[in-house]
């Protein structure tokens, strides 16, 4: 299965709105798709978390506000809570959904080497010469 553009839909649905602004949540979620092709391209599948977050981030607090008081009321809300951007997390899951994390191994083998010894081996099975001191004639 490949990844699946989110629709408006969806996105109400992941910040429980009973109703939502389909041509803005739209532009948001294609916004955060380009921003997570900056990432990973093409999206992995699974990848819908990471573009729905990006997009209800900004749709819930599009002006990155962090504190604000109506009347007597006021709400404070963490730094970094709003607007369209890529959290370390974010770009972390991206990776890891396209299999690009954690550790790995290189083989700097090519794919032509050859087994057998490159020195000069004798009937018996051994170099010709030996050096001086290891008690063979």
């Amino acid at each position: 299965m490949a990844f699946e553009i989110p629709t408006a839909e969806d996105l109400g649905l992941y910040l429980d709105l009973d109703k939502i602004g389909g041509d803005r949540a739209a532009l948001l979620i294609r916004q955060a798709i380009n921003l997570c092709q900056t990432v990973v391209k093409p999206l992995p599948e699974g990848a819908e978390a990471v573009v729905l977050s990006v997009a209800g981030r900004a749709y819930t607090n599009p002006q990155q506000v962090s504190y604000e008081t109506i009347g007597p009321m006021s709400v404070q809300r963490p730094t970094g809570s709003g607007g369209l951007y890529l959290t370390k997390a974010d770009k972390s899951a991206l990776k890891s959904l396209a299999g690009r994390g954690g550790a790995f191994t290189v083989d700097p083998t090519p794919d032509t080497a050859d087994p057998s010894p490159t020195w000069p081996i004798d009937d018996a099975g051994f170099p010709d010469e030996f050096e001086p001191g290891w008690g063979y004639t």
